[in-house]
């Protein structure tokens, strides 16, 4: 059986475009933009359904912030309306792609998506359905199994007092209230 190959990772998402030179605002999903949106980088490019085209890629020739957005300029997309054609898609590098981090509490984000969520005392809570970057900091989206709703944890030491890779779990010491449905 062949190895399947692992599904590339969202690193943005097209807003919309930007002026008529075929510039684009980027909603960036990605912990490293200075890195990620570089010239020369080529991104993975997954229309939305019914977007008019295959998956492809885009070649960066330049990024730059402006407004507090992600202003992005790729080779090929020279008009509003190419622009425009690229509304809603998805821009992904491929997992191999990311650079190794060096501090050990330090993760990617598609590397905490999945954990199984524990208390200390090994009650499983749920699992981690996404990874939300916040101007003040990350915040772990918790599918809660019993209540049948998500929750936003910070990923703070306060809260999170483990997480391991190789047993797949994440513990957290919640405080009272932060897990109630409001």
């Amino acid at each position: 059986m062949a190895e399947q190959q692992a599904a590339p990772l969202v690193v943005g998402r097209v807003v919309k475009p930007h002026g008529v030179h075929g510039e684009f605002v980027v909603e960036v999903r990605s912990d490293s933009p200075d890195r990620r949106f570089v010239a020369g980088t080529v991104l993975g490019v997954v229309r939305k359904a019914g977007g008019g085209g295959p998956e492809s890629s885009l070649e960066l020739v330049a990024a730059r912030w402006h407004a507090g957005r992600l202003l992005v300029d790729a080779k090929g997309i020279s008009s509003r309306e190419a622009a425009e054609r690229l509304r809603g898609a998805l821009l992904t590098v491929n997992r191999e792609e990311l650079e190794k981090l060096d501090d050990p509490d330090e993760f990617h984000d598609y590397q905490l998506e999945g954990l199984a969520v524990r208390q200390p005392d090994g009650t499983v809570l749920g699992s981690v359905a996404e990874v939300v970057h916040t101007p003040a900091g990350e915040l772990l989206g918790i599918s809660l199994e019993e209540e049948q709703h998500e929750a936003l944890v910070p990923f703070v030491n306060d809260i999170v007092v483990e997480v391991s890779l190789e047993r797949g779990i994440l513990v957290i010491d919640p405080p009272e209230g932060l897990l109630d449905r409001f």
